[in-house]
């Protein structure tokens, strides 16, 4: 068992950084995570949002671990979990292969909350749990998955960048749209007077 972990701060208040991370699949930076899938989502009586999904992703495995796990094929399935509390201010996202689990498990736990000094700022917490099962140099196998997350991880926070511009170049093109909507009956009204 391997457990790599890191922590990261977004300079964006939680509420953004939560949008972006719903939104984050798929991006250009990540492209193996290729679908997503609301399986279930509801508010719970706290007024907490839980939402379980399917991720389609292609594990881009190298060459010596396809051949000591004996399978050819990459597409995964993960599942996850998350539960955004509005009130507390945390987003709190599971996340495990359904794929593989006879040989291979990844269980992660990313963890969003405001900055305790900087309310401007969001610190993101990670853990992944890895476990290979049942095939010679295991601790090597989980080490190099260690090193596959944590480069991930690192365009995990590319892409959330990235869909957070995405999110404020909308919202004022939005904002654009809006003005000129509200303008354009104005300079009407002003005309035929």
């Amino acid at each position: 068992m391997k457990i790599w972990t890191s922590e990261h701060i977004f300079n964006h208040p939680w509420d953004t950084v939560t949008k972006a991370a719903m939104q984050k699949y798929p991006n250009p930076m990540n492209p193996s995570v290729f679908g997503v899938d609301v399986l279930d989502r509801s508010v719970d009586q706290q007024g907490r949002l839980h939402s379980k999904r399917l991720l389609s992703t292609e594990w881009g495995l190298p060459s010596i671990v396809k051949s000591i796990i004996g399978n050819a094929r990459t597409c995964t399935y993960v599942q996850e979990h998350s539960v955004v509390d509005p009130k507390e201010k945390t987003l709190e996202l599971k996340s495990t292969n359904i794929t593989f689990t006879n040989m291979v498990s990844v269980d992660e736990r990313l963890i969003y909350k405001p900055h305790p000094e900087e309310p401007g700022k969001t610190v993101l917490t990670q853990e992944a749990i890895i476990s290979v099962k049942g095939v010679s140099l295991s601790s090597y196998l989980e080490g190099l998955m260690a090193n596959t997350i944590s480069a991930n991880a690192g365009k995990g926070r590319e892409a959330m960048e990235w869909v957070i511009r995405r999110l404020n170049a909308e919202i004022e093109e939005l904002a654009i749209t809006a003005r000129g909507s509200i303008r354009t009956p104005m300079a009407a009204a002003v005309t035929e007077k």
